[in-house]
Parts: C-alpha cells; sequence; structure tokens
C-alpha cells in the first residue's frame, strides 16, 4: 500500500519533507488484511478539525504548527496530533498523520475489496464512485446468469439491477467528494445490494413473488433512507426466498406463472445459497456487490452468510427500523448487513440504525448506540473475555464438530476464556417457534395498507392465493394455512410469544450472568444445512448475533467438502459493538474466508 501526501496541489513541499525524514515504523497501526482495517480509533486519532477524519484540513493545520510546544500558547489546538508524545509537533508528527489519511494511490483490485480500500482509492483519484458502479453492474451482468461447462446452474442472486440509477447516484458521489475534499461517511460512494424485501422508490419491490413484481413503492424503507442520506449507492434488489419465509430461497418473481427460480451458492452451484436473504449472500460472496443488506426473522441474515462464508449481523429487535419492509413475523424481524468481513458489517451498521416514529420499538435504542461501531474493530478484543457455549448446540455434524473444536482452541490462543456449559435453561427458548406462521397474514395486511403500490391489484393473502403467481405448492403448503389464521389466534400468539421472547431474554441474561460472560458461542449450522435449533436463540430472545467464517469441510468429514460452517456470536440487548469486536478478533486471527473460484476478475479488475 503507497500512502501519498500529495492529496491536492500545494502541498508538495510537506511531502517531500516527510519523504526526506522518512515515514516513521507504524507499531500503532493495526495489521491490514484482505478484508480491510480500523476506521476509529486508528484513522481518526490526531483528528483537529472536529470531523471525525484525518483530511487535507487537519494536513493543513499541522503543517502549519510545525514547531510547537506543549509551552505555547496554541499547544491544544494541535496536541491531539502529538503522535509521539515529545510535547512538540515535527515533521514525525506530519508523518503519522499522513498515514491516518483514507487515501492510497497504489493499485485498486475490486474483487475481495473492502470499503475502507474503496473509500482510499476514490479519495486518492484512482477510482471513481461510477467507475465502482460500473464494474459491479459489469460483473453482475456477466455472472449472475451464467451458465456453461463450469456454471451448471446460474446464481440468480439479482432481481433488479440499478443501472443508469446506480450510476446517477455514484455520479452524485463522486461530485460530493469533489466538492468537500472527502466523503460524508465510510458509505459514501459504496455500490449496495438490498433483499427484495425493503421499499426503494427507484426499483419495484417484490418480495420475492411475481403477483407484486411490479409493486414500486413511493418511498424508501427507513434504513435505505439512511443509507442514500450517508451517499451509498444503491445498486439494485437481491433475490430472496418468497415472502422471505425459508431457508431455500425459491423465488417467482422472475419466472412465468407456475413457475420459479432457485438461488445457488457460488462455492458450490448444486447447493442452495441459503435463506432467506440468499440473493444478498450469494451475490456478495460472489463480488457482486460491495455491501448486501438482508432481514432475519428465524436465520435469514445467518443462514446465507454460513453457506456463502460470509459475515452477517442480525441487531437487536429495536436498534434498525423495519418500516418499509415487507414483513414476515414483527415480534422477531429485523434488519442487517451480510459483509465480507466484519470491518465492512460495522460499517454498513453504522448508517443504518436510528429512532424512527414509525417503528416505536426503535425508541428503545436511544443512548445505547455508539458514535460509531468500527471503534470496536480491535484485534486483542478477545483477551481477558469469557465466552460460554452450550454443548448441546454443538451437534454431531463431522464438520461442524472439528471446526468448533478447532474455534475453541482458536479462542483460547487470543486470550479468551472459553466455558463449557451444560444446561437445559435454554431448552424452551431454542425450542419455541417462529411466529412466521401467525404473524404473517397480520403483518402483510399493515405493509398492504401503508406501503405497496395503490397500482398492484393484488392486495391481501387470498388475493395472492387467487392470482396464482407464487412459488408452485407454495399456496397449499404455507399460504392457505396462514390466511386461516383468525384475529382471535393472532392475538392469542402475540400475547404468549412475546412473553415467550422475555422469558428467554432474562434466562440468556441469568446464563450469562451466573458463568460471568461477555458473549455465547455456537454454530450457526452445518454444512449446508442447519444445526437443531441454533438460528432460533437470537430470534427468540430479541438479543443480537454475529456470525463469521470458523472454516470449510473437507474430504475426511464425508460431508460436502469446501462448504462454509460460520461461528455466531450472540450477546445481551444492545451490545452489537462489542459483539463486532469479538468476531472482528476472532476473524483477523483465523482468516476462513475464501473467494468463489467460479467468479473471479472480469478484465483489468
Amino acid at each position: 500500500m503507497r500512502l501519498s501526501l500529495m492529496v491536492v496541489t500545494g502541498v508538495c513541499a510537506t511531502s517531500l519533507a516527510v519523504a526526506a525524514v522518512g515515514a516513521p515504523a507504524r507499531s500503532d497501526e493495526p495489521a491490514l488484511s484482505d478484508h480491510g482495517a480500523y476506521l476509529a480509533p486508528y484513522y481518526t486519532a490526531g483528528n483537529l478539525t472536529g470531523n471525525d477524519q484525518i483530511d487535507k484540513a487537519d494536513l493543513d493545520t499541522i503543517v502549519a504548527a510545525i514547531g510547537t510546544t506543549s509551552s505555547d500558547d496554541g499547544w491544544s489546538a494541535v496536541s491531539a496530533a502529538d503522535y509521539d508524545h515529545d510535547g512538540a509537533i515535527t515533521m514525525t508528527d506530519v508523518a503519522q498523520l499522513s498515514q491516518r489519511m483514507l487515501y492510497d494511490d497504489g493499485p485498486f483490485h475490486l474483487v475481495e475489496a473492502s470499503a475502507l480500500e474503496m473509500q482510499k482509492a476514490m479519495n486518492a483519484g484512482v477510482i471513481t464512485s461510477v467507475k465502482l458502479t460500473q464494474e459491479y453492474l459489469d460483473r453482475i451482468a456477466a455472472y449472475d446468469k451464467l451458465t456453461d461447462t463450469d456454471h451448471v446452474r446460474a446464481l440468480n442472486s439479482i432481481i433488479t439491477s440499478g443501472g443508469q440509477k446506480a450510476l446517477d447516484a455514484a455520479a452524485e458521489s463522486d461530485a460530493y467528494r469533489a466538492a468537500h475534499g472527502g466523503p460524508r461517511s465510510m458509505m459514501d460512494g459504496i455500490p449496495v445490494l438490498l433483499k427484495d424485501n425493503y421499499d426503494t422508490k427507484d426499483m419495484p419491490t417484490s418480495a420475492g413473488n411475481g403477483s407484486w413484481k411490479d409493486n414500486q413503492t413511493g418511498a424508501d424503507a427507513f434504513m435505505v433512507n439512511e443509507l442514500r442520506s450517508s451517499g451509498a449507492v444503491i445498486l439494485g434488489k437481491a433475490s430472496l426466498d418468497e415472502f422471505a419465509l425459508g431457508f431455500s430461497s425459491e423465488f417467482s418473481t422472475l419466472s412465468a406463472k407456475g413457475s420459479s427460480l432457485l438461488v445457488a451458492s457460488p462455492y458450490n452451484l448444486s447447493k442452495t445459497a441459503g435463506g432467506s436473504s440468499g440473493g444478498t449472500g450469494a451475490s456478495i460472496s460472489a463480488n457482486l456487490g460491495a455491501i448486501g443488506f438482508g432481514t432475519d426473522t428465524g436465520g435469514s441474515i445467518r443462514n446465507p452468510s454460513s453457506y456463502n462464508q460470509l459475515v452477517g449481523i442480525r441487531p437487536t429487535v429495536g436498534l434498525t427500523s423495519r418500516d418499509g419492509i415487507v414483513p414476515l413475523a414483527l415480534t422477531q424481524d429485523t434488519g442487517g448487513p451480510i459483509a465480507r468481513s466484519v470491518s465492512d458489517a460495522a460499517v454498513a451498521l453504522d448508517e443504518v440504525t436510528g429512532v424512527d416514529a414509525n417503528d416505536p420499538i426503535t425508541s428503545e435504542q436511544t443512548g445505547k448506540v455508539p458514535t460509531s461501531y468500527t471503534s470496536y474493530l480491535d484485534p486483542t478484543s478477545l483477551q481477558g473475555k469469557r465466552i460460554g457455549y452450550v454443548t448441546s448446540m454443538v451437534g454431531s455434524n463431522a464438520t461442524t464438530v472439528r471446526l468448533f473444536s478447532q474455534a475453541v482452541v482458536d479462542l483460547t490462543a487470543q486470550g479468551a476464556t472459553v466455558v463449557p456449559i451444560t444446561t437445559t435453561a435454554l431448552n424452551s427458548t431454542l425450542s419455541e417457534g417462529s411466529g412466521s406462521t401467525n404473524e404473517f397474514k397480520h403483518d402483510l395486511d399493515v405493509y398492504i395498507t401503508n406501503h405497496l403500490d395503490p397500482a398492484i391489484g393484488v392486495r391481501s393473502l387470498q388475493a395472492l392465493i387467487d392470482d396464482g403467481w407464487m412459488v408452485p405448492g407454495r399456496a397449499a403448503s404455507t399460504y392457505v394455512g396462514r390466511n386461516n389464521v383468525t384475529t382471535d389466534t393472532y392475538n392469542t400468539w402475540i400475547a404468549t410469544h412475546t412473553t415467550a421472547i422475555a422469558n428467554g431474554e432474562t434466562a440468556v441474561n441469568t446464563l450469562m450472568d451466573d458463568n460471568d460472560l461477555d458473549a455465547l458461542v455456537y454454530p450457526t449450522g452445518n454444512p449446508y444445512g442447519t444445526q437443531g435449533t441454533n438460528l432460533r436463540l437470537s430470534p427468540n430472545t430479541g438479543m443480537p448475533a454475529v456470525t463469521v467464517p470458523m472454516g470449510q469441510a473437507i474430504a475426511a468429514d464425508n460431508t460436502t467438502t469446501g462448504a462454509g460452517v460460520n461461528l455466531e456470536f450472540l450477546g445481551k440487548s444492545y451490545t452489537e459493538g462489542p459483539l463486532i469486536g469479538l468476531a472482528y478478533s476472532y476473524e483477523q486471527a483465523t482468516k476462513h474466508r475464501t473467494t468463489p473460484a467460479l467468479y473471479p476478475a472480469l478484465g483489468d479488475e
């Protein structure tokens, strides 16, 4: 990586001076990985202008202050940049500050690029958001429907491409960067793929269903609006299991009535990408977009993350607004990022939290959201922590047992104390059913009233059944039964299920307190499959979970060679920050993610 001080005309002399003294060893900089590194605190330490980033204004300020000492009147204005703590601003401090600028004029490679690497390259003018967006659009066009000898099945991960609208948003981001000397956020100019149950005012929201393929909502979902405000580029809408119901990611939006498509895993096209956010998982893993967003009711962020060697964050219910997202079960629904690294997931989560009057539970987050989740990206986060696991949640799958056993070794090597726990205290929580059966009809009706395009004539679950444009067989197997749920059944369920969720949270908190734990860990699933009811622990408590690659199956396991399995960290409500730190520490120590070989760089990407 080459860092240059020549950000703008007029600082050449400073650059030459720094070159003359030599850049100091970066003993305090965290080691960069292929998946990104810190934003805060490393890239913000020494900020002199109050904007939480190191930019040209800071550089100008420190250059003008060379020679200032702690006994001078102006010391308080520049002391934060006294990196070597010698009581004076010197060229060594100038060099240190320059290294904290989000700027890299070296070669940029799209495949596996992190948000941090994209920001550095865009700030240096090596790439623009328009070029970045076009390269991702090119990859979607080249790869998403590709079938040939090597690609035995299409990915089918994208329902709608943003096309020119995405390029226009990228051009606006580039203009902002040029006018202001840098990005408005770490997501500025970053191309994002959204699960197609997030409302977007410039693309239809089908929820994976053919009857709703032209559902053009008049407004963005709350989370989408927050992303646009941060400067993110909405690259397109990713496929999903119809109405986010299951893990197969089968959808009817792009099919003739009576047929459907399946999303494939980019590692093994004969396998599903998981679900229900399977399109997000497959597309982000295959590098068809920078960062993705999914939703999770009973596992739909974490399951495809595990199948596709990705990081997924299921936030506390209440951290991200569900308004403008086609619901499945609002007692459990939550939206969150799916990314190739923990750092990217943290950057993305920063931009989508917020209190929304249209989703009252979000008021609970007040006072519980950090300035930036990236401040927890510390590779030493596991040191001194106590991490527990319930022995019955490990299961017996050969791959999963082997990888989890190694994960325990790796967590211990990073300074954590890993505590095995034999208990039945979580059994009722793990066996509690999903709200998707009894809540779907009610919650869908609310969405239809408040958000569905008035031009869509299919405006109830019964109408969807009658229209018949859906995944074949799903009416009889799923929709008819859910349409028969009465108001009394719904009300009874809400009373009992919300109590079960509260009891589940209490049970987990008690288990953690009694064992002095910082987090629980468990396998997210098995190779292309689930592990017991592990995925229910987070939704049946409302508590947050972060899933991160734990490794892949090998031939000796006699499972599915190459299949990924993830390790999941769960903590108390609104502890996403510490969980991100633990997951980052584990990720940086192990670096298990691999790149799907079937989808390499195009041309000179």
